[in-house]
């Protein structure tokens, strides 16, 4: 796991405290697009790309909206540049 999926996990485990958590980088899956390269060179890793499914119980009264709001709130310094794209399915148990 490199850096960025490293904080992002640290992130989601602080404050959601999640029952089940994967965070599963694709960059590889991205690395011919246009800027992969000096997207690597920006920050130090290739990773920009990412699927993450969380399963928490601080989700239980929220909707689909407010739980995707959540964590992307939760990643904010992560998404202002570092994480070119994340795919998200955040769930209650």
């Amino acid at each position: 796991m490199g850096p960025i999926a490293s904080a992002i996990k640290e992130k989601l485990i602080k404050n959601f405290n999640p029952v089940h958590l994967d965070i599963i980088d694709e960059s590889h899956k991205h690395a011919h697009h246009a800027g992969a390269k000096d997207h690597a060179k920006k920050h130090g890793s290739g990773e920009s790309h990412f699927h993450v499914v969380i399963v928490a119980n601080s989700f239980k009264d929220m909707n689909l909206l407010s739980r995707h709001r959540a964590v992307m709130d939760a990643l904010s310094e992560e998404m202002d540049g570092k994480v070119h794209a994340l795919s998200l399915e955040a769930s209650a148990p």
